[in-house]
């Protein structure tokens, strides 16, 4: 589904997109489509993130929150939030940092 309800247009809530296929002609650019091939580089990745190659902290954005903050963090979100939030509904995580 590509479907956006809160999108700005109304080709684009219901998941059309408009190009100019002549200026990107002349410009000489590429259009590709398709998920990220991510077992391509997940053991990279991975190997990166466990030998502090990466600052993991630093590139993913989450905030723990409570199960009663979930209709603010799914706001947040949908506004454009560069946050991932976590849901915590029990304090686990909390008691374990």
């Amino acid at each position: 589904m590509t479907e956006d309800p809160g999108a700005v247009d109304s080709a684009a809530r219901h998941g059309s997109l408009s190009l100019r296929l002549g200026l990107g002609w002349a410009k000489a650019q590429s259009f590709h489509t398709g998920q990220t091939p991510v077992l391509r580089y997940n053991r990279q990745l991975m190997q990166a993130i466990l030998h502090d190659r990466l600052p993991i902290a630093d590139i993913v954005s989450a905030k723990v929150i409570s199960l009663e903050d979930a209709a603010h963090g799914y706001e947040s979100f949908d506004q454009g939030a560069a946050v991932k939030y976590v849901l915590d509904p029990h304090g686990d995580i909390s008691k374990a940092a």
